[in-house]
């Protein structure tokens, strides 16, 4: 059974940073791309970021470049996402997901990913 299980989200102040964790187990972590998603109520999903199975390849929402970080430990089977200098737009629901290709680059696209986690509440107080 696959499962994705992110943890780390909390209350915030803006401005403090944040890490979030994604552990993954019963699928074949090492050789999928990962993506961090994250939605509001009454919104639509949202790309976050994305990193290719061998963490050598990352991409970022324009929203968040500079300001957070995608990594992954595959013998951990572990995808992390460093946020910092959290601002008032970030609260979220933020989940993980695996691609449904194997030995592929990320995509900003949620039909390119096959697992998904519940997610873990991020909040920033202004």
């Amino acid at each position: 059974q696959v499962q994705l299980v992110e943890s780390g989200g909390r209350l915030v102040q803006a401005g403090d940073s944040l890490r979030l964790s994604c552990a993954a187990s019963g699928l074949t972590f090492s050789i999928r791309a990962m993506a961090w998603f994250r939605q509001v109520p009454g919104k639509e999903r949202e790309f976050v970021a994305g990193i290719s199975w061998d963490g050598r390849s990352t991409i970022y929402t324009d929203s968040v470049k500079g300001r957070v970080t995608i990594s992954r430990d595959n013998a951990k089977n572990t995808v992390y996402l460093q946020m910092n200098s959290l601002k008032p737009d970030d609260p979220a629901v933020y989940s993980c997901a695996a691609s449904a290709r194997i030995w592929y680059t990320p995509t900003a696209y949620p039909r390119d990913y096959i697992y998904w986690g519940q997610g873990t509440q991020v909040t920033v107080s202004s």
